[in-house]
């Protein structure tokens, strides 16, 4: 397959397997969207939305997360790890909320990006799961098999996103993301494929005898 196959057979695939790929953290505003994105580095999306099912109980809004304060804040998300960096990002943003923006999240990457505990990938989450705008955010799934696929050069994750916006239709994006994700989590795993195991990979890297070398992040 050259590339151009290669991208077709593998949306093709991704669609056939996850038709609506459901958004995977737990959320009911474009707010309980950020933090659970924010609390999901580092941790897996089951204990997340165990963990925000009982913070937003208490806290679904900038203002009431300030009220919180970050001892509290601090105890209810530890098992999601990184609770002393997460806690105090997810005060001080709320703050910037309040004081800033009317207590709503803003709706480019430029302020979501300046925004504590915000980086990239979490700004493209929010900006294509809640805003609706076009963007690929990259997480490790998306950058592994995005290299064991053949359709990047995996230097890191800007490169492998500015890849993949090249190579799929932009109506794709927010669909696809979601979709490696997911592929990535049950057929091609770190450990479980060496980018020949799975069916997708198998097909697509199909003749190669020696594994694919994934570059980390």
């Amino acid at each position: 397959m050259n590339r151009s196959e290669r991208v077709r057979f593998i949306s093709k695939s991704l669609n056939k397997l996850y038709p609506n790929p459901p958004i995977p953290l737990n959320h009911n505003s474009i707010f309980t969207l950020l933090i659970a994105v924010i609390l999901s580095a580092q941790c897996t999306d089951i204990r997340v939305n165990q963990v925000t099912s009982l913070l937003f109980k208490k806290a679904n809004n900038p203002k009431k997360m300030v009220q919180l304060g970050i001892k509290e804040i601090k105890k209810i998300i530890r098992p999601c790890g990184l609770s002393p960096q997460k806690s105090k990002a997810l005060f001080e943003l709320s703050k910037i909320l309040i004081n800033e923006f009317r207590g709503k999240v803003p709706n480019s990457f430029e302020a979501l990006e300046a925004l504590p505990g915000v980086g990239h990938k979490t700004a493209s989450v929010v900006m294509s799961q809640g805003f609706g705008h076009d963007a690929f955010p990259v997480d490790t799934h998306v950058h592994r098999l995005a290299q064991r696929w053949r359709l990047t050069s995996g230097k890191n994750v800007k490169q492998t996103e500015k890849d993949l916006k090249r190579l799929f239709p932009v109506a794709e994006w927010n669909r696809l993301h979601i979709q490696i994700i997911m592929y990535g989590r049950e057929f091609c795993t770190a450990r479980g494929c060496n980018g020949s195991s799975c069916n997708i990979c198998s097909e697509v890297n199909k003749g190669k005898k020696l594994p694919i070398k994934i570059k980390k992040p």
